[in-house]
């Protein structure tokens, strides 16, 4: 992209025109770049008393590029002087409707703006759904890893979503924080409630443009689409400067209608269009093509920053955003893990390291802090439920594995010869320091440090007490159990059951029987058994018989987190209630346990939900 026109116009001096003169210089300067274009007219009138009225308006718009000129002057040293700016950069600026000079997230034309919609997007993934302290532990971590905007969801749609947004506006304060909303006065009004409380927050507005969602799906015409559009972002700009609109389906719009939208909301106050890839339909050429063509079509292109969208349907989403990224976009929306609607969202770290890894040819920079990544990622599968998959780029489980000999030996010898990327750039550690039952509190701590833990005394505590305890059933502790533990001891913090005692019989010969003591939100110890078709089935029906909450097991996996015969295994599953998925996991090296505390932490997530329903009605 060229920013060249609003480069150019930051760093050019007061021109030394003589139809403009010096106390109306003065005056622009006495008031601080703070004047409102009003008081720019009038002063204009004032000092050309005989111009004509088409005269009057040319001078305005020559005086009103100074005073864009200065106020920029004035934001930039005040950014300057309190550190948050370098002297040499100039960056991208805006005029916001208030009048006054604002730096945008791009701090030069080099830097990528990164998007993260895993709150929203990611959550839409079938069975992905996630608790308020559930998203706000998710929007703290993507605050580590450094995102410049956050979206963190679509507040009209449930009370519960308008209340995790409200909370990550609060808590979260470095990165822009992002309500979605659709193309709707009342939904605009609505979502500023919801993000309002952000130091700084922004408005997403999306709406169809292709003919088939606006013939099946929405039955209206492109001009009134084009009206909606304008009027819901001219709606978004009277509550805040950073407004954004997305053309949803822009990869089945005709180019033609997509840049008539795209200047058309520009000129209503959209800071930010977004040109989506919304069923991963487009190939990287074309979609690159669609992107450079806005820069030639749209003639106020330079007043917004181009963002990009892109699914995963055709498994081309990374490739697209990256192909838009070299046509001139510099805003790219994308998930950890890639988790979204449908196939998926493109991938954060692969977009991310493929920047970094490929600075040669990309030529551009991120704000991310690549060491949080694969903690970013264990958190995200941790909490959602996704495994990730061990073939996936940066953060499965084999991206830094080898077994041919070949392969191996190369390594060794320099891990060059076979790795693109340093593990440890990424966050995965590469020291194979194993802790046992002898090790102590400070190896304990210094192991977590490494994995990138900072824990709270009490639940440090509670992570050394269940380590030794699998100290003492397996010989050698590895950092995936390390990981695999402090997961779970997170997973019991907000419980309103927690297992307490479980006791098993069963044989090819016996009846499978469970007996289970749990204690209550209250307090109060409950016991009971149940026979059961498996030993598993004997666990979940003692269960069901204490806490009496109708649901259907609808997935049951396990998995083994290290190797050997000791190690912890790991079970997923999901329940369904009143047409809604909750995700619960549980560890332990006893696979009956480990399935006792899955369903018990699906069991608390469906009931946290309906408690925060009763609340907000």
């Amino acid at each position: 992209m060229d920013y060249k026109p609003l480069q150019w116009r930051c760093k050019m001096a007061i021109p030394s025109e003589k139809d403009i003169e010096l106390p109306l210089l003065q005056e622009i300067q006495a008031a601080g770049g703070e004047a409102r274009p009003i008081d720019l007219y009038d002063s204009v009138a004032r000092h050309f008393p005989r111009l004509t009225q088409a005269d009057r308006e040319a001078r305005y718009q020559r005086t009103d590029d100074l005073i864009w000129q200065n106020r920029v002057r004035f934001a930039r040293n005040d950014l300057i002087k309190k550190g948050e700016l370098d002297s040499s950069d100039w960056g991208i600026w805006q005029i916001t409707d208030r009048g006054r000079a604002r730096l945008g997230v791009i701090p030069s034309r080099d830097r990528v703006i990164i998007f993260d919609t895993t709150l929203r997007d990611g959550e839409q993934a079938a069975g992905g759904s996630l608790n308020i302290q559930e998203k706000l532990e998710i929007a703290r971590q993507l605050e580590r890893l450094g995102v410049d905007v956050i979206e963190a969801g679509f507040p009209v749609t449930s009370p519960g979503g308008f209340e995790a947004v409200r909370l990550i506006a609060q808590e979260v304060r470095s990165p822009v924080i992002c309500v979605l909303t659709h193309a709707d006065l009342k939904a605009v009004d609505q979502s500023w409630e919801a993000v309002k409380g952000a130091r700084q927050p922004r408005i997403h507005i999306v709406l169809s443009s292709s003919d088939i969602h606006l013939f099946y799906q929405l039955r209206k015409s492109r001009d009134e689409i084009l009206e909606m559009s304008c009027s819901t972002v001219a709606r978004a700009r009277k509550y805040c400067d950073d407004v954004e609109f997305s053309a949803m389906d822009a990869s089945r719009t005709e180019p033609e209608y997509i840049y008539k939208i795209l200047e058309a909301v520009i000129e209503s106050g959209a800071t930010t269009v977004n040109i989506p890839d919304t069923v991963g339909y487009a190939m990287p050429d074309a979609f690159g093509s669609l992107i450079e063509g806005a820069f030639k079509n749209v003639p106020n292109i330079h007043r917004a920053i181009v963002s990009v969208h892109c699914h995963n349907d055709l498994g081309l989403a990374v490739a697209n955003s990256l192909e838009a990224l070299r046509r001139g976009a510099r805003q790219v929306e994308c998930t950890i893990n890639g988790i979204g609607e449908r196939a998926g969202n493109a991938s954060l770290e692969e977009i991310v390291m493929a920047i970094k890894t490929r600075q040669d040819f990309f030529n551009l920079t991120t704000n991310i802090d690549t060491t949080q990544i694969y903690k970013t990622s264990r958190l995200v599968s941790e909490l959602t439920g996704f495994p990730v998959q061990p073939n996936k780029a940066i953060v499965g489980a084999n991206a830094f594995r080898h077994s041919s000999g070949l392969h191996i030996d190369g390594v060794i010898k320099l891990p060059l010869n076979y790795e693109i990327m340093d593990p440890k750039s990424v966050g995965i550690p590469a020291s194979s320091l194993v802790l046992g039952k002898t090790s102590g509190r400070h190896a304990f701590t210094e192991r977590l440090a490494e994995l990138g833990y900072s824990l709270s005394e009490e639940n440090f505590s509670r992570a050394f007490a269940a380590f030794k305890e699998l100290a003492d059933k397996k010989k050698d502790v590895t950092d995936k159990d390390i990981e695999s533990l402090v997961a779970e001891e997170q997973r019991t913090l907000s419980e309103f059951y927690h297992l307490d005692r479980i006791q098993v019989t069963c044989g090819d010969r016996g009846m499978p029987t469970a007996a289970i003591r749990l204690t209550a939100p209250d307090g109060q110890v409950l016991a009971d058994a149940a026979l059961g078709t498996g030993p598993v089935d004997a666990v979940y029906q003692a269960i069901n018989r204490l806490v009496g909450v109708p649901n259907v097991l609808t997935e049951f996996s396990v998995k083994s987190v290290t190797e050997g015969i000791d190690a912890i295994g790991e079970v997923l599953i999901r329940i369904e209630s009143e047409g809604v998925t909750y995700t619960g996991r549980g560890a332990d090296t006893d696979i009956i346990v480990a399935s006792a505390k899955a369903y018990i932490n699906a069991l608390n997530r469906l009931l946290s939900a309906k408690k925060a329903g009763s609340k907000s009605s």
